[in-house]
């Protein structure tokens, strides 16, 4: 027998041939696809770590306790705790302990941190000593103090005061490392931390602590440890015992790790079932049109006296070695494939389990091909012996194909509706698009044979004999609506990938410029809105290359800062966002003149105090290039006509000063605490004077113009009216029985409320009261002077706001947030060098390219990219089958051709049909198979998986475009167009003879 097979081999090398390159191609996109699966996941764990932010990597433990002056006791306690609780190994442990404490100027903390002075850059030496203290830059400059200085805050919780000697002023290293996550450590209560070492915590005004243990979850266990978020919180159930709060952020980034890892694993390997099943029917096709020289050998079997389960082996061996061998090829031609597109291989269980799934789709495409090609020798066996001696293509029941037409039909239509009504069985949405071709496909195929047949019959009933032999040929041809199908199936799967992958790309593109605003984006710490803004000023002044801006978040809403004017040559902008000049034009409408800056040493006020209440008046200043805050105090006012000076500390020459508001209050009482004013307490302000060559600060034409100034909106605000030239504040009874809360009187920076762009719907609170911007200490009013559908950074729910107007509203504090510099296309290469001389402290350096390949990493990008690697094979498949049937009736047609020669059919005209019927069959195959592509896409969507945390922000890119859709389908027809000129070549040499 196993001569009788290798002899058949040897002498239907064609037939072997087909099946071995049809074996060969599925088994290496088969085997490839676990291997890719699992390599991606892994890779997408990869991305989606590297896209983490700090705070996602770490896990933070929480004691307020009384260390009863042993703090470091306390903190090993605390450490054993945590580490005795947690499952699972930690990295980078930091403990630290802080009290919050206050000084004049508002509250600030003193804390103590492991590592701290390996994460900060010192200008002295570092606090060793009880009693030593390392300040920020921004706290001196507020504060005024410097090394050497004594630096004295007082306890609320305990009567008593903390005085610390400044030894140096720090910097972050890593603002934005995991050691800086911690927000007890960065200065969200107003002034950064004042770091002292523990022993200072021996002090009794600091024994109540608040004890902190932060440690980095390792990459490898965030990766691999898929009960992760289970054990934490079980850790957290333990701790609690202690009192002690257990907190991470790390659960958002578990979930993300598993849906990217469940969206590559089914998506890869659903496209690989597809082409598997695929692969069968090309194989089915393939045993089919080479049956017939088969025919004549079971005949003779038959007639020997061979039973029929001795000549299905014979047969059956035939197929299986060109059926093992392809499999032996493309298995390793797979493992390199899935290894050059993935870029990577699978770890630990993950390398086992692809092994093990890579087997089974090699095995599936062997056994699988092993019994399709059963049955068509089953079917092939079972008839009568006068049957298998005439020609193959004869005879045949007519029932069975419609059938199985029917059930496909039935099948397709069944999973179609799943997966549109979303309630698909797992796998069945990501094959919805070779369904929907699948249908088209078998539609079509039945409609081609009868359009074939008829318009055959009328041509050559009128002659036209090109047509005619052309159309009769397409519609005689024994399997042609199945080959019709399949190249149907295998061209709309390649357009389907290929439009995919052009629409996951422009995805990736255009959401990185959205998450990031400009092309590049650095990041920036220990600094404030006025002295961001005018460091990047300087480091470019000619406005084209670099914009400061500032996220924050006010309640549920996220607000997006921007220099106004130089929005439009920095920013990426999109159509999406609106008209590019939408702020700029509304903020320069609303904007006012700046005031007269102060730059003198001394102001003097001439005022006029009403009342027989005493009041204190104070100015707020802002220095233009720090942001320094600058407080001046003219103290109680007399009554009547008078004048007060007060000196003014860091205002001294150019740039200068700035206004922020006035306030006027109750005099101090003897800790110097002030409160409300009186109610009744009038003050008009009639000039403003300074030293220096400019004298004049505010005169009567400034103080009397209304549209400069603008009352506080919290509480019962202070009457402000300008009358006479001047500038009259008064604290009127307002019947309330409450204390009048307002103090303030700010300086207007805008003619009326501040303009804002708003992305989405308007916020709830603004439907049923003012619309307020919290975020800046003082409510400010604001108007809604353009709605769009989405932003830059914030998405589909915030607003862009104008960042020179912003740093003028706060007063005595930055209200913070994330600072950042973006950077244009095109910006010199030196200009984050210019933005660390004017003074920043840069930290991440994050491009739009560096983003969209980090996206790539992930899931969606995965699948997309195998999936066009199956659409490659499918088309491939499809080519291969229609090769195998031109050459199968290349026989038989060239010899009806070459007798029509005899009887004076001209060459040409035998060439012509000789060509059209297959040209006839491609070109309705990759036309249908374009239509069977749109069809698939209107039913069942895009084709590109969505981004594994759920990013909507813009719409997904068509899928289809026609500069995508044209070229595609054009190579497709190349490819099958060289295919059947190869094949047919050798006939029509002879029609020439």
């Amino acid at each position: 027998m196993f001569a009788l097979v290798i002899g058949a081999v040897r002498a239907r090398a064609a037939q072997v041939l087909t099946i071995l390159v049809l074996a060969t191609l599925a088994s290496a996109v088969a085997v490839a696809g676990p291997w890719f699966a699992w390599a991606s996941a892994g890779r997408a764990a990869e991305a989606d770590l590297a896209a983490a932010g700090a705070a996602e990597r770490v896990v933070s433990a929480v004691l307020d306790v009384n260390t009863q002056g042993e703090p470091a006791a306390a903190l090993d306690v605390l450490g054993g705790r945590v580490r005795g609780a947690l499952p699972v190994p930690l990295s980078e442990p930091a403990a630290g302990l802080s009290v919050l404490l206050s000084v004049e100027q508002g509250p600030i903390r003193v804390a103590y941190r492991e590592g701290f002075c390996e994460h900060v850059r010192l200008d002295g030496p570092c606090p060793s000593a009880p009693g030593e203290a390392a300040i920020s830059e921004e706290t001196a400059r507020r504060l005024g103090v410097g090394p050497g200085a004594s630096l004295e805050m007082r306890s609320s919780l305990v009567s008593g005061t903390v005085t610390v000697k400044v030894v140096a002023r720090y910097g972050r290293l890593d603002p934005d490392g995991t050691y800086w996550t911690d927000e007890t450590y960065r200065g969200t209560t107003g002034f950064d931390p004042v770091f002292v070492p523990v022993g200072t915590f021996r002090a009794q005004p600091l024994w109540g602590a608040n004890l902190t243990y932060d440690a980095v979850l390792p990459d490898d266990v965030l990766r691999n440890d898929r009960n992760l978020f289970a054990e934490l919180t079980a850790a957290d159930g333990r701790l609690g015992v202690d009192q002690v709060r257990l907190a991470t952020g790390a659960r958002g980034l578990l979930e993300t790790i598993d849906r990217d890892r469940s969206t590559v694993l089914r998506g890869v390997l659903t496209s690989a079932v597809q082409l598997i099943v695929l692969t069968w029917f090309a194989i089915g096709l393939a045993g089919r049109y080479t049956s017939g020289a088969r025919r004549s050998d079971a005949a003779l079997l038959k007639l020997r006296g061979v039973s029929r389960s001795g000549t299905l082996r014979l047969a059956w061996g035939q197929h299986l070695v060109p059926l093992a061998l392809g499999v032996l090829l493309g298995g390793p031609a797979g493992f390199l494939l899935a290894r050059v597109l993935s870029g990577t291989a699978p770890e630990g269980g993950d390398r086992t389990a692809a092994l093990v799934w890579s087997g089974v789709a090699a095995g599936a495409v062997l056994l699988g091909g092993l019994a399709v090609l059963a049955v068509v020798e089953t079917v092939l066996l079972g008839k009568p012996v006068a049957t298998l001696l005439r020609p193959a293509g004869s005879g045949g029941s007519p029932w069975w194909p419609a059938l199985a037409d029917v059930l496909l039909l039935a099948i397709a239509a069944a999973a179609l509706v799943q997966a549109g009504s979303g309630g698909a069985v797992v796998g069945v949405d990501a094959a919805a698009p070779a369904l929907a071709a699948l249908a088209v496909g078998l539609l079509a195929a039945r409609l081609l044979g009868r359009v074939a047949a008829r318009t055959g019959r009328v041509a050559l009933r009128a002659g036209r004999l090109r047509l005619g032999l052309s159309a009769v040929q397409l519609s005689r041809s024994a399997g042609v609506e199945r080959v019709f199908a399949l190249l149907v199936v295998g061209v709309a799967l390649f357009l389907t990938a290929a439009g995919g992958q052009w629409a996951e790309r422009q995805a990736r593109a255009a959401r990185s410029t959205a998450d990031l605003g400009a092309v590049r984006v650095l990041t920036v710490s220990e600094t404030n809105r006025t002295a961001l803004i005018d460091a990047v000023r300087r480091a470019d002044p000619s406005g084209r290359e670099a914009m400061a801006a500032v996220l924050s978040r006010d309640g549920v809403q996220r607000i997006l800062e921007v220099d106004a004017t130089r929005l439009a040559a920095v920013a990426a902008w999109r159509p999406e966002y609106g008209p590019v000049t939408m702020l700029p034009t509304a903020t320069a409408a609303a904007s006012l003149p700046d005031l007269p800056a102060v730059t003198g040493d001394r102001l003097t006020v001439r005022f006029r105090r009403d009342g027989p209440e005493e009041v204190a008046l104070t100015l707020s200043l802002r220095h233009e290039a720090t942001g320094t805050p600058v407080t001046v105090s003219f103290g109680v006012l007399g009554a009547g006509e008078g004048t007060a000076t007060a000196p003014v500390a860091g205002c001294t020459g150019a740039p200068g000063c700035r206004i922020v508001n006035w306030t006027m209050t109750s005099p101090p009482d003897e800790q110097g605490r002030t409160g409300p004013p009186p109610e009744g307490a009038a003050v008009s302000i009639r000039e403003l004077t300074q030293d220096g060559p400019e004298p004049t600060v505010l005169d009567r034409a400034t103080l009397g113009d209304i549209t400069r100034w603008r009352p506080g909106t919290a509480g019962a605000a202070l009457d402000v009216a300008t009358t006479g030239g001047a500038l009259r504040l008064v604290t009127d009874r307002n019947g309330s029985g409450l204390p009048h809360l307002g103090a303030e009187v700010w300086v207007a920076g805008t003619r009326g409320p501040l303009p804002v762009v708003l992305a989405g719907a308007e916020p709830e609170a603004w439907r049923y009261t003012d619309a307020l911007l919290e975020t800046y200490g003082e409510p400010v009013p604001v108007q809604v002077t353009g709605t769009v559908r989405a932003l830059p950074v914030v998405g589909r729910s915030g607003v862009l706001v104008d960042l020179d107007v912003t740093r003028r509203l706060a007063a005595t504090t930055d209200p913070g947030g994330e600072f950042q510099v973006w950077l244009a296309p095109g910006a010199r290469p030196g200009l984050a060098g210019a933005l660390v001389a004017a003074g920043l402290t840069v930290g991440t350096d994050t491009t739009a390219t560096g983003r969209q390949d980090r996206l790539g990493g992930q899931g969606p990008a995965a699948v997309v990219r195998f999936a066009l690697l199956a659409g490659v094979a499918a088309m491939l498949l499809a080519a291969a089958t229609v090769a195998t049937a031109i050459t199968a009736e290349r026989r038989s047609l060239g010899e009806q051709l070459r007798a029509l020669r005899r009887q004076g059919l001209p060459a040409r005209v035998a060439t012509a049909a000789g060509y059209a019927g297959p040209a006839a069959l491609i070109v309705a195959g990759v036309l249908t198979g374009m239509v069977a592509t749109l069809v698939s896409v209107a039913l069942t969507g895009s084709a590109v998986p969505p981004f594994t945390d759920g990013w909507r922000v813009l719409a997904t890119p068509p899928p289809l475009p026609l500069g995508v859709l044209a070229p595609s389908a054009l190579g497709c027809l190349a490819l099958l167009g060289l295919v059947g000129w190869l094949a047919l070549r050798s006939m029509i040499r002879e029609l020439h003879r």
